[in-house]
């Protein structure tokens, strides 16, 4: 998995490429640990991700529960893979995805 991120102003987007799964997800959850101090709007995009595993998801929950205390998280350009698991698993209410 790669992940690169730009913050602009307070605004921080993160692209993750490859596989979001047991392996990978602590990497994600440690950028953002140390990423969202002062942001406001965060946003994924997840054109290049090809799998999200349960670990990923727990990781996109706790960054929502996060943002929605300190302003708003957005998914764009999801696969259809990913989207199928985020609607079998209801994350597709719970996240705003794009």
């Amino acid at each position: 998995m790669t992940i690169n991120k730009s913050v602009t102003g307070t605004t921080l987007t993160v692209e993750v490429e490859g596989r979001l799964d047991t392996m990978t997800a602590p990497e994600l959850e440690r950028v953002l640990k140390d990423s969202l101090q002062g942001i406001t709007e965060l946003i994924f995009d997840f054109d290049a991700l090809a799998y999200v595993s349960s670990a990923g998801l727990r990781v996109l929950l706790s960054a929502q529960k996060i943002m929605n205390k300190q302003g708003s998280m957005v998914i764009r350009n999801v696969c259809e893979m990913v989207m199928e698991v985020f609607e079998v698993t209801g994350f597709s209410d719970i996240l705003t995805v794009e």
